[in-house]
């Protein structure tokens, strides 16, 4: 019997590997806007050499996370007020037409899938659970943004989407935010039930808002 062909199975790069660790500790907050990032530490913490360290850092500073500064190693990038007028808006009609198309292309199991997750977001709010309230969040948005089925949305939400993730962990969220939140999400859920594509989008859009406004004092 012959061998059968097969393609070579890709390994994801160890540079890429560390960047998602990095990526998320910046974007929960545990490397605080400004904060010296030391490659010596990383090293050690890793235990790689400063080569994947390095490309791992210029992946950041393309996302606008890291700042290289030549001589002077590399910090956590600030957010300021102003970035978050700027990226809530894009970000919020990107998420509307996500969810406009998510209406039309989204199978019978996908939006099943979005009533369990939903389901378990409230039960996190009902247990003060604010991180696994975070984590189902996020797998609620992306689920919107994989039914869509549109495969220049991720690639255009990518950047953008991660100073806004940001902006929410670094926020203080009062209970009556969070209350508001998940109300919101309630009627999320129902327009996407009912595939009505102009309300989801409509819903999508002011969830943002809100949240920028939420946001506001935090930055004033």
């Amino acid at each position: 019997m012959g061998t059968p062909s097969m393609a070579p199975i890709e390994r994801r790069a160890l540079h890429e590997d560390l960047a998602d660790q990095l990526r998320r500790a910046i974007i929960h907050g545990e490397l605080r806007p400004g904060a010296k990032i030391s490659e010596k530490v990383l090293c050690e913490q890793f235990g790689v050499s400063r080569t994947p360290i390095r490309e791992a850092l210029k992946i950041l500073s393309t996302e606008g996370l890291v700042q290289l500064m030549q001589n002077r190693g590399a910090s956590v990038t600030d957010v300021t007020w102003e970035d978050l007028q700027d990226a809530f808006p894009v970000m919020g009609a990107l998420e509307a037409l996500a969810g406009e198309l998510a209406c039309a292309n989204a199978t019978d199991a996908q939006i099943e899938r979005a009533k369990v997750l939903q389901a378990r977001m409230v039960s996190m709010f009902k247990k003060g659970d604010l991180k696994g309230y975070f984590r189902v969040n996020e797998e609620i948005h992306q689920l919107i943004l994989d039914a869509a089925g549109n495969a220049m949305l991720p690639r255009l939400m990518r950047t953008v989407s991660l100073q806004v993730r940001r902006a929410r962990y670094m926020a203080n969220l009062s209970t009556e935010r969070w209350q508001q939140a998940t109300e919101e999400h309630e009627e999320i859920l129902a327009a996407w039930v009912a595939r009505d594509s102009q309300r989801l989008g409509q819903l999508l859009k002011q969830h943002l808002a809100n949240k920028l406004m939420a946001l506001e004092k935090n930055f004033a």
